[in-house]
């Protein structure tokens, strides 16, 4: 069985509906109001998005990490709708600190099961992800008062320091792309620097890789690789498929169904980008 043909029919047994939505759109040209559709069901009263959209913690109250799964699943749909949006950019300025920072998380997560790595590290404000969220409002081309307040803070602070693990990194490049003022020299020496990014494709460990801030080949930081480093990743991309047809992940959620979920969103990333590199 071919790669697509195998991902396809792992994300039609075994993923949930929103990431099937998604596929449906994204390969086979279904209306991208069935994303939309199947995003509202975890979107909450105070405009925030919950219900372990993002599956790594179970806990139905909203948290920006979830805003930001529901924005990107949109861009990734190429769908839009306002009035969500806006709701949720109405919601991140009601908890934002007076600089408009936002944090991923919240202790609202410690009531329901979630993954080890969701702890208190993830109720502070800061770059990620609040960076990440701004440049999605931009790609999305919705205008927001948080938006540009929270952008100000974080054009302020990446002018004094880029973050020190990939994430943060991968946050800061969402929103520094819609900016006047990049330094591609200055953030391609900083690359090496950052804790969890995986340079080299034979590395099996977790990490961030170049084809994660560079996934299609119009990517504007594509310019930070080389041909032979993207070309790399894609054959190790292309040889991590599991026999089930979905990708595997390198780290614990806290159960079954949330494996399945996380398998379903980055199976679905992974055909999005070899579909996207030809290689497919």
């Amino acid at each position: 069985m071919d790669i697509f043909t195998a991902g396809r029919d792992f994300v039609r047994r075994d993923a949930r509906l929103l990431e099937r939505r998604l596929f449906a759109t994204v390969f086979e040209g279904a209306d991208p109001q069935g994303v939309i559709d199947a995003l509202r069901g975890f979107q909450n009263a105070d405009g925030g998005f919950g219900w372990g959209l993002e599956p790594d913690k179970r806990c139905p109250d909203s948290l920006p990490l979830d805003v930001e799964v529901a924005f990107s699943t949109l861009i990734a749909a190429d769908a839009r709708d306002d009035e969500m949006i806006r709701r949720a950019a109405d919601w991140l300025a009601q908890l934002a600190n007076a600089d408009g920072a936002v944090p991923l998380c919240g202790p609202a997560v410690e009531g329901y099961p979630r993954a080890e790595h969701i702890t208190e590290w993830t109720y502070q404000p800061g770059i990620n992800p609040t960076a990440g969220l701004v440049g999605r409002l931009h790609t999305l081309g919705v205008e927001h008062p948080w938006r540009d307040k929270a952008g100000a803070w974080c054009a302020a602070e990446l002018a004094k320091e880029f973050p020190e693990d990939a994430h943060g990194m991968h946050e800061a490049l969402e929103f520094l792309e819609h900016t006047d003022d990049v330094d591609v020299d200055r953030i391609r020496d900083w690359l090496p620097k950052l804790q969890w990014f995986r340079a080299d494709a034979a590395d099996p460990t977790y990490g961030v890789t170049p084809l994660q801030f560079a996934p299609t080949p119009d990517s504007f930081w594509k310019q930070l690789f080389t041909d032979e480093q993207l070309e790399a990743h894609l054959d190790r991309l292309i040889a991590d498929q599991q026999d089930d047809g979905g990708w595997a992940i390198t780290w614990e959620p806290p159960g079954p169904a949330a494996t399945l979920e996380y398998r379903g969103i980055v199976t679905v990333g992974a055909l999005q980008t070899l579909k996207a590199y030809n290689r497919l």
